[in-house]
């Protein structure tokens, strides 16, 4: 794996890709700048050595062209303050103004290029707009790993066109081991903790960790569609009616193999969808017509922290319950302790995809688990056993 570790870039130009995808609110100001924050190593790599540094990156999904208020000039201010750098910033990412601009850049200068989904051709994979953007510096860093799934021009197409001029940038070199630790070399007994709304989103990759991993631990709104497969009565819970059959096969083929699968036994219900809505617990197959479940309750969570405590690696991906309303956030918050408290003791633990890396935030939980995905998609596809456009482009 060629990491910018193993280059020095003293007068040289390096165009970085970056995942800036950042939420912002009604101001436009930065929400969350977890992203922003973890590419600052690898830019601060750059200009210690003495290089220039060159960022693109895409904001949103403008639908016809630029679109103000995805604009990456919103960034400028927040990522001068993180870097203690005045960031420049141009209003395109090719042509003369862009060429012009990188031209004059100095060693220790950082240029922000406009946003690149402002062109179609970016997701597009053009050749042509890939090939521009590798025109503008001495060496290509791929440290987007949220788009590393993506065969778009700046991920992936550009590699072409840089011949070995091509490193991962920090992101992308630690996910890669972090998630190597997981796939490859994980010590047993292995957890994969799959929560979140829907088992169709997830089945692709519960069925994948069947060969990696000793126990899978179900929460959030898919649990009742495998309560409801079971024979359960589930109310007015979220329910898949055509998966019920795939929850079902599900269950055998985990007690085919030898996996230990986990569906919560119990579960806080809600008779509105509402943090102001009265609630009361049953066990997972008894919810009454009116009532939905929004989390798991106490038997579930003892159930589950003994699972977690007796594991050595724990991968968790998606909520036990609604943790975006504080009476339905226990669950998730209760598992998210328990993987600390096996972090604590030595077991290695993955956080990844949107929602687990919201609420580990939400619980002030980052520095208690072993590592913190950037990216949903790539992390899952990745963990599937896909190759990845933007690894593969710096691979080969």
């Amino acid at each position: 794996m060629k990491t910018i570790d193993q280059l020095n870039f003293e007068g040289k130009k390096a165009l970085i890709r970056v995942d800036f995808n950042v939420p912002l609110n009604d101001k436009f100001e930065i929400t969350d700048d977890t992203r922003i924050a973890a590419a600052i190593p690898t830019i601060n790599k750059i200009i210690k050595d003495g290089g220039s540094v060159i960022l693109m990156s895409h904001l949103g999904r403008p639908k016809n062209g630029p679109e103000a208020k995805l604009s990456l000039k919103h960034l400028v201010n927040h990522l001068s303050k993180a870097l203690n750098v005045n960031v420049k910033f141009v209003t395109d990412c090719i042509g003369s103004e862009v060429e012009t601009t990188v031209s004059h850049l100095k060693a220790g200068e950082v240029l922000l290029l406009e946003n690149l989904r402002f062109y179609a051709e970016e997701q597009n994979g053009d050749t042509d707009f890939a090939n521009k953007l590798a025109k503008l510096a001495d060496v290509y860093v791929n440290d987007a790993f949220g788009t590393a799934h993506r065969a778009h021009a700046s991920t992936a197409v550009i590699a072409n066109f840089v011949g070995e001029n091509k490193c991962f940038g920090y992101v992308m070199a630690n996910e890669i081991v972090n998630l190597e630790k997981l796939v490859n070399e994980g010590e047993r007994p292995i957890t994969a903790i799959m929560g979140g709304a829907k088992v169709s989103s997830k089945i692709t990759i519960i069925t994948k960790l069947m060969d990696k991993v000793d126990k899978i631990i179900i929460g959030g709104g898919m649990s009742y569609t495998f309560a409801k497969a079971m024979g359960g009565k589930v109310g007015d819970s979220l329910v898949e009616n055509d998966k019920l059959d795939l929850a079902l096969s599900l269950i055998a083929e985990a007690k085919e193999k030898g996996v230990e699968l986990l569906i919560p036994v119990d579960s806080l219900n809600a008779d509105a969808f509402s943090n102001d809505a009265n609630t009361v617990v049953t066990d997972i197959d008894k919810v009454e017509d009116g009532w939905m479940g929004l989390d798991i309750s106490d038997k579930t969570k003892t159930i589950y922290r003994e699972a977690i405590l007796s594991s050595r690696t724990i991968l968790w991906n998606g909520p036990m319950g609604v943790f975006e309303m504080d009476k339905f956030a226990e669950g998730t918050k209760f598992v998210a302790n328990a993987i600390a408290d096996a972090t604590a003791k030595g077991a290695f633990s993955l956080v990844g995809g949107g929602d687990s890396v919201a609420a580990v935030k939400k619980f002030n939980m980052q520095d208690k688990v072993s590592y913190v995905s950037t990216g949903g998609g790539a992390m899952l596809e990745y963990l599937e056993g896909k190759e990845l456009p933007g690894v593969k482009a710096i691979n080969s």
